[in-house]
Formats: structure tokens, sequence, C-alpha cells
């Protein structure tokens, strides 16, 4: 029998305990730096001789790990793999599957401080967000394993006299996972695990910035028997590679999560059948957003500047889910900018294998460059109020940036800049400060601090966001408690971690016998 889903807890690093075990997985971890990695085609490690490395954002000129990159040859190879491997592993008893991923999240908890590590180390995660991302990654797993049984289980269907009637769900076939560097495990493992449990096959291209804890999520499933084919590993340029995969006739699926520019693109280049394609390709994309905190006049003020600074800074800001605009009621809004740049200027930041560092880096030198050019931008729209500058040299560091007097179609209202970067605007009244959070293309998730009801209910019907949060922050979205995905240029609203999901991996069939 299985348990009812519950979220994996997170790690409690005030213990003196699970600190001396991070920090023996960190200097565990280290050690490993010098390794380099294959790709993994239909079981087989395969080399090319061609090379991709992966840095440390904190310590820009050190190498996490060294990869055999792909080319043409082997994305060709990887999805010839997965279309042999899906003529099996579509039959496969779905409990079957779904304990593949059972006893995957067991190695993940065995591990999970070595995972956190990889992270901490690969992508500039702080101790609490790694560890988060690990939870995340675990409760996939586990969720996306008991829907399958759901799924799999008989379907209600209106009865007709004289016939005997079915729906059952199939799966679609081979397909690509690509996914991002921020949440390097987490929506890596749920996309590539939500995509295998439902009996499709994926040729799995993580992000060039985090492909060493994609390798560990290879190294799980090699452990808990996958077969052959079911999961492939191609690491390399997306420039290379990435059309080819996603126009490929034998490719019945993409996945992405990423920029709004390339699930765009994506979107567009799949749409096109290409000689030999039997299917309209099915395509998931969540793109990011422009996301916003509204703080009311009657909000509970020093909980709403905690829940601004958390979500604008958590991760250096690099969450499609991070708060980027902080749309203020003008009747608190000087009080508010007063508090939330004391706050801001409370946090510390540093190498995150220290954690007593709340910001790492960013997570690359474009990364850094980017932002450095955006907050150009808004003194230029704006008032800068705390940071503006790059941190210490050894690292890809931006200052925690604070700007206010943005207007709501200023490029930095608008635009999505991935970093730790916060606009402020002013509202002149509650229904104003909505009119703004909704004066975007995207929409993916925001927030509301207010006590009065009536407000509250408003923003529920008219802040069009996938998640709204009221009265705590924007970001943080747990597995079947916050199903995740937004509307307009956030993407296809996947719902990832909700009772939707798996669905997009999957097709139902309908079958009539008369009797």
């Amino acid at each position: 029998m299985i348990s009812e889903f519950r979220n994996h807890p997170f790690t409690d690093f005030s213990q003196d305990e699970n600190r001396q075990k991070q920090l023996a997985a960190l200097e565990e971890v280290k050690q490993q730096f010098d390794k380099t990695y294959p790709l993994f085609i239909n079981g087989k490690d395969v080399e090319t001789g061609d090379f991709l490395r992966s840095y440390n954002p904190c310590q820009k000129d050190q190498v996490v790990g060294t990869f055999h990159k792909a080319g043409h040859e082997q994305a060709e190879q990887a999805i010839a793999s997965a279309n042999a491997a899906f003529q099996s592993w579509r039959f496969v008893d779905p409990a079957e599957r779904a304990d593949y991923l059972f006893r995957a999240a067991e190695v993940m908890r065995k591990r999970q401080f070595e995972l956190n590590a990889w992270m901490i180390l690969e992508t500039s995660k702080n101790w609490v967000e790694a560890d988060a991302d690990t939870a995340e990654a675990i409760d996939f797993l586990e969720y996306y394993g008991r829907e399958m049984l759901r799924y799999a289980g008989e379907q209600p269907i209106t009865p007709v006299a004289g016939e005997r009637n079915e729906v059952f769900y199939i799966p679609l076939g081979a397909g690509a996972i690509i996914p991002p560097w921020n949440f390097p495990l987490a929506i890596l493992a749920g996309m590539t695990t939500a995509a295998i449990v439902c009996g499709n096959t994926v040729v799995l291209k993580p992000a060039s910035d985090s492909p060493t804890i994609g390798y560990k999520l290879v190294e799980i499933m090699r452990e808990v028997g996958l077969p052959d084919g079911v999961l492939n590993y191609i690491p390399g340029s997306g420039a290379v590679i990435g059309d080819s995969i996603v126009t490929h006739p034998k490719v019945r699926f993409i996945t992405f999560t990423g920029s709004m520019e390339v699930g765009l693109r994506i979107n567009e280049l799949a749409a096109k059948p290409q000689p030999g394609q039997i299917w309209i390709k099915r395509v998931v994309a969540e793109m990011g957003g422009k996301d916003a905190i509204v703080v009311d006049s009657e909000a509970d003020f020093d909980t709403a500047v905690d829940g601004v600074v958390v979500a604008a800074f958590g991760y250096q800001g690099q969450k499609c889910s991070a708060c980027s605009r902080a749309i203020v009621d003008a009747s608190i809004y000087d009080r508010f900018l007063e508090s939330v740049v004391a706050r801001t200027k409370e946090l510390t930041m540093g190498p995150v294998e220290n954690t007593n560092n709340f910001l790492g880096a960013v997570i690359n030198q474009s990364a850094q460059n980017k932002t450095l050019e955006y907050i150009e931008i808004g003194k230029q729209e704006g008032r800068l109020l705390c940071g503006g500058s790059a941190g210490p040299e050894e690292g890809h560091y931006i200052e925690p940036t604070i700007i206010a007097d943005i207007k709501s179609k200023d490029r930095l209202a608008q635009e999505e800049v991935f970093a730790p970067l916060l606009a402020v605007i002013k509202a002149d009244d509650f229904d104003h400060a909505l009119e703004i959070a909704n004066d975007t293309d995207f929409g993916l998730t925001g927030a509301v601090y207010s006590e009065n009801e009536a407000k509250i209910e408003k923003a529920r019907k008219l802040f069009h966001t996938g998640n709204l949060y009221l009265n705590r922050k924007c970001t943080g979205a747990l597995v079947g408690a916050h199903p995740f995905g937004g509307f307009n240029m956030s993407g296809t609203d996947s719902k990832a971690g909700g009772r939707d999901y798996l669905l997009l991996f999957l097709q139902a069939k309908t079958v009539s016998e008369k009797i």
C-alpha cells in the first residue's frame, strides 16, 4: 500500500549535526572537481573528445566538471535510442514504472547533503536554497509516481447498454527534456521523471551551466536499474544541437523551462512538421515572469517588507517566480522604501559554501554583464537606493539592488532581468496597484499583502497570474500544494507538481466493444 504523499522536510541547519554533514559533503564534492563525465546513450558511456566545462560562479576560475559534448551525431544516436526503448518501455506496468521513481527518491534522501553540495558549488545556491531544491526533486519523484498510479486506474465514463467502454491513458513517445540551470535538480528531475513514469522515453539536454547536477540524476536512475535507452543524457551547445533536437521528426514532445525568447523559438520550430513526422508535437514551456508583490496600505507592514526582500533576493533573484516589482500604495511608499532598503542592507554576500552568506554570485559572466546594463537603465528610469555595483572580483557577484520611482511602462518594469534587482513602483491605491501588476506580458507568480478581505477577494479575481499568494511571498511553491505554471508569456501553464501535469505526457484512448 502506497502511503499518502507528504512533502519532504527541509533540513534544519541550526542543528550542529546537520551543519557538519553539509560541510563534510562540500569537502567531498570538491575532491571530485577534476572529474570528466561522458554522455550517456542507450545505457552506455559515450566520449566525443570535445569538451565543455562548468564553473563555480563564486570562484569563477574553478572548474566543477568537464563534460564530453554532444554534436549532431550523438543527438541522432540519443533520439534513435529513445525511440527504440519506447517500443518496450511503454508497455511496462505503470506500478513498475512508478517504483523506479520511489526508489530514486530513496537514493536522493540518502545523498541529500551531497546533492546540496553540488548545487552550492556549481550554481551558487546557499545552503537553504540548495536543500529546498533537493527536497523538491524528492517531492516530484514521490508525487508523480503516485499520480501515475491514479491515472493507471479505471477512469469513470458513462455506461451504454450493450457496450463495454473504457478510457485509458497511453504515453506519447520519445521526447526532449530541456531544463534550466536555476533549479538544476528539482526542475530537471521533475520534467524528466514525469515523462518517464508515463511510459515515455527521453533525451535530456542539461543546461550548460549545471551539467554535473544533471549527471547525478543519471547516476541515480542507473543505480535503481532504469532500462537502457529510457533516459539518454547529452550535454552540449544549444546553438549546435538545440534546433535539430526540437525539429527532429522522431521527437514527439519537447519540455522546456527557460527564457521567453527561447521558449517561443522552440514553440515556433516545433509547430512546423518535418518530412516523416506523423504527429503534432506537444510543447510544454515554462518561460519566466515579471512578478509583482502588491503592498497595500492595510498590509501587515513588517511582514510585507520581509516577504519582498526574500522573494526579490533569494538565490540572487534568479527564479522565474522572484519578485522583480514591488508595487506599493502611495500612502506608505516612503516608509516602505526606508524599511526595504534597511532590510536589504542586512543581507550578506559571498561564497555560499559559507552558510553565513545569504547571496552568492549570479550564474555567469553574461548574467553579470546583463544585470549591470539593466542597473544603468534603471538609474535613468528611476532612483537608485542601494546596491548598483558588482561585488568581489573572484566571482560573478552583483550587490542586491533597489531602484525606486519606476513607472509601469519602464523597461525595468517590463523586461525580465533574472538578477538581484528590484524595481519599486508607486500606486495611487489598491485598484491602481492591481492595474500595474497586470500591466505586463507575463503572468507567472504574484503576491498581495493586505488585511482587508474585500481587497484580497478582488485580487483573487483580478490579479491575472498562474500562482497568486496572499499575505506571503511569491516564491517557494511546494509540490502538491502549489501547482506551478503561469499565464500569457510565462508559458503553457504547465502546473508542475499538480494533478494535471502528467496529462501533458499522456494521451487518452477510448475502446468500445459491443457485447
